[in-house]
């Protein structure tokens, strides 16, 4: 009897923990783990991500730059996926077997339950061939989107381009951005950003077994719409802009052309450049690794990264920031020699001509050395301060014309320039005692001065509104009310008075429309321009040509800094570039003969490339020598300067251009 109760309370017992384990079971899975749940959703309902449209950015006459195509994203939820045919699928999508068993591998690392993108960005082509066949893919499905189109491919660096989101983007935007969403990296694409991506939607469809779409879910009671980007527009012209590439082809340097009246930027030239469409679609990675290792640093955005010294034409900012002072004005005659003698006669700053007596309209007109020598002079030595306090008023003056700091374009990148302060002198020569001999060579915009295109431009803006500057800026407009951005408004003081500037302005025409002049083949017919030739000295080649101009005289309406490197002198390659885009942007054409378009079209200033040479070759083995022996040289030259130093009172013709 006993034993009968035993068993029966072994077999209630067992009953009793397989109901317990079956129980514990349906409690892990329905509550615990989604696994199912996921696998189940997705045999009959498929989430499709709705990626917004960028905004399109259009030029200032409402001409498309940047618009947007569709591409098709393949997604595949690894668990279920059957057995397919791996060669028709490979052969649609085109990629090889093993680029199929990496990406499988990739998808199942992420998640053998939630859908992640197989392959990004199928072309249309490639989409419609594979949609005949979707059906024998189980597993598989394609979500649309939508990439950048460049119509025209031009306005590389201004537009800059898009990529997909890494982990920092996606930890910074605190849960904005998942993975496989696209961020602007570069140009006005990241600068806006925030405006122009737009906010994603999600539809719920319901499917097959098959994978086969059957319709939306719920009637799209649980679907969000997606919103597409705010569209810019632009302050640039497309036609100039196009100008502008093909005029700097073969070349290194920039162009940046302003509206005064407004500080819109009309073309914003950065050569070399690239095709902005390199850095879309499924070459991208490649392209991309091309462009940075190419010599002439394409992805380099000179207009307002590259820093120059501006050369002869900073001796329109020393003409008027000296008025300013009172050490000069408009009847102030210095005599030039040829040259200017500083230091007590131990040093000799060159003019490129025997000028005589000069005055300052005169000064402007033939770029004179001297006249601009006599005047650094005179606002440093001759003012009763000590050099230090003296070239602090001097540097104050010239940094209200946007030399020295960053203007605030609305461009991720912009570097400042260089103007050292008094304490970097202080510091080099090793006391407070210094005076304009010292660094001489600033008064006719060398040394350790450097600008940027874009401040050259916005001097030229200064100077042709009588004292005044908007900060210059490349959207004019953002969304349909064309809305501009407040900072861009704000009209900005040069800190030189009004009436100063009539005779540096009639002096810049001289320049242009007199045959003395240094810009007198640059003239324009129909078209009182007034600009400024400059050739920069380049101690590591060819001196490079600057030219900067706006035009007409009155109420003018553009203002532009060409900048050539490594191709001479100014007048004679920065100045005709300057001057066919003016005249294209104020009468729609261009006169200048048709030899001198030739010419500046033909130009190639570009570096040779670099010879790749054998190390074991005997052309290595006897340059090491000559290395060796010249090493040698070197050493001798160092324990000689060492034994007996030299004395040197001014610096000027080999200097740093690092200032930190």
């Amino acid at each position: 009897m006993n034993s009968f109760f035993a068993r029966k309370y072994v077999v209630s017992g067992i009953f009793v923990a397989i109901a317990l384990t079956l129980v514990a079971r349906l409690f892990y899975l329905q509550i615990i783990d989604d696994s199912y749940i996921h696998s189940a959703n997705s045999n009959v309902m498929r989430k499709v991500i709705v990626y917004p449209a960028r905004g399109v950015i259009l030029d200032r006459k409402g001409k498309v730059l940047v618009q947007n195509e569709p591409v098709y994203d393949l997604m595949v939820t690894p668990r279920e996926v059957k057995e397919i045919d791996t060669a028709l699928f490979c052969k649609l999508i085109e990629i090889d077997k093993e680029g199929f068993i990496k990406r499988m591998d990739k998808a199942r690392a992420h998640s053998p339950y939630r859908a992640s993108i197989f392959e990004k960005q199928l072309s249309v082509r490639t989409w419609a061939q594979y949609q005949e066949y979707q059906y024998q893919f189980r597993g598989f499905y394609v979500q649309k989107r939508t990439i950048r189109s460049y119509p025209d491919s031009i306005a590389a660096q201004f537009l800059g381009y898009v990529s997909e989101v890494n982990d920092k983007d996606i930890e910074r935007s605190n849960g904005f951005y998942r993975s496989g969403d696209y961020i602007g990296r570069s140009g006005v694409e990241r600068s806006y950003e925030d405006l122009i991506r737009g906010k994603r939607g999600v539809n719920n469809l319901m499917v097959d077994a098959l994978n086969r779409p059957k319709g939306i879910f719920m009637e799209g009671k649980y679907d969000t719409l997606a919103v597409a980007g705010e569209g810019l527009v632009s302050s640039l012209d497309k036609d100039l802009q196009i100008l502008g590439e093909n005029l700097m082809k073969n070349k290194l340097g920039s162009i940046v052309a302003i509206e005064p009246a407004t500080g819109e930027i009309l073309a914003y030239v950065s050569s070399p450049s690239y095709n902005p469409n390199l850095m879309v679609g499924r070459q991208v990675g490649n392209n991309y690794m091309k462009l940075l290792n190419d010599e002439t640093k394409p992805l380099f955005n000179r207009p307002i990264q590259a820093s120059y010294p501006p050369g002869s034409v900073f001796k329109v900012v020393s003409a008027l920031t000296a008025q300013q002072a009172g050490v000069i004005d408009r009847n102030t005659v210095f005599f030039c020699p040829h040259g200017y003698s500083y230091g007590g006669g131990r040093g000799w700053m060159g003019c490129t001509h025997y000028h005589g007596s000069t005055t300052l309209q005169r000064s402007v007109a033939v770029s004179c050395n001297t006249y601009y020598g006599f005047t650094y002079a005179k606002m440093i030595d001759g003012r009763g301060l000590s050099g230090p306090k003296a070239y602090d008023l001097w540097r104050n003056a010239v940094t209200q014309f946007g030399i020295g700091h960053k203007l605030g374009i609305d461009l991720p990148g912009e570097k400042a320039g260089l103007l050292p302060t008094s304490e970097f002198y202080t510091k080099r020569y090793g006391n407070d005692k210094w005076r304009s001999s010292f660094n001489i060579s600033l008064s006719i915009g060398q040394g350790e001065m450097g600008i940027t295109p874009l401040q050259m431009a916005n001097i030229m803006a200064i100077v042709a509104n009588r004292g005044f500057y908007y900060r210059p800026h490349l959207i004019k407009g953002i969304g349909a009310q064309k809305i501009a951005k407040k900072e861009f408004t704000e009209k900005i003081s040069a800190g030189v008075d009004e009436r100063y500037y009539p005779v540096v302005i009639q002096g810049m025409s001289d320049a242009v429309n007199t045959p003395e002049g240094t810009a007198w083949s640059n003239r324009i017919p129909g078209i009182e321009m007034c600009g400024k030739t400059g050739t920069a000295q380049n101690p590591h080649g060819e001196n490079h040509a600057v030219f900067f101009a706006f035009a007409p005289r009155e109420n003018p309406k553009i203002a532009i800094a060409v900048f050539v490197e490594n191709a001479g002198y100014g007048g004679t390659w920065a100045g005709p570039i300057a001057s066919m885009m003016v005249e294209k942007y104020l009468k729609d054409t261009i006169t200048a003969p048709k030899y001198i378009q030739d010419r500046i079209y033909k130009a190639n200033f570009l570096p040779a490339p670099k010879k790749v040479i054998d190390p074991k070759s005997k052309d290595v083995k006897k340059a090491d020598s000559i290395k060796s022996k010249t090493d040698t040289v070197k050493a001798k030259r160092q324990v000689a300067a060492l034994v007996k130093p030299k004395e040197t009172i001014v610096h000027h013709s080999e200097v740093k251009r690092r200032y930190e």
